[in-house]
């Protein structure tokens, strides 16, 4: 299931990050140029471990960012500020749209390096 998720959310990174540079409010989200490059950097390694990495790589990184994007959702509500939650990490900006879509990705890969068994 890793490789799966890999896959999919790797496609849907990139065109995301790509996208991102057209409508930056694209979803209600806050896509920066920095925002950007991190979606297209994220899309390129998770479609190489999709395709060409080991199940094992491709689990890890699923656990790693399933943890890093739910950890993005829960601390963009604590410490986001205004109507909007706005959170602002380096030079990322991250309100309401963002936490909700960062805790959707996370649980995605979560369970996508969760729910991988070896074969």
């Amino acid at each position: 299931m890793a490789k799966t998720v890999c896959k999919i959310l790797g496609v849907v990174f990139l065109l995301v990050g790509v996208a991102g540079f057209a409508a930056p409010n694209l979803l209600g989200a806050h896509l920066s140029t920095p925002h950007n490059v991190v979606h297209i950097v994220s899309g390129a390694i998770a479609l190489y471990l999709g395709f060409a990495g080991t199940l094992s790589a491709a689990k890890i990184f699923c656990l790693v960012f399933g943890l890093v994007y739910l950890g993005l959702a829960v601390m963009g509500i604590a410490f986001g500020e205004g109507a909007d939650r706005m959170w602002m990490l380096g030079p990322l900006h991250f309100g309401q749209a963002d936490h909700f879509i960062h805790g959707i990705l996370g649980l995605v890969f979560l369970a996508g390096g969760l729910f991988t068994k070896k074969t």
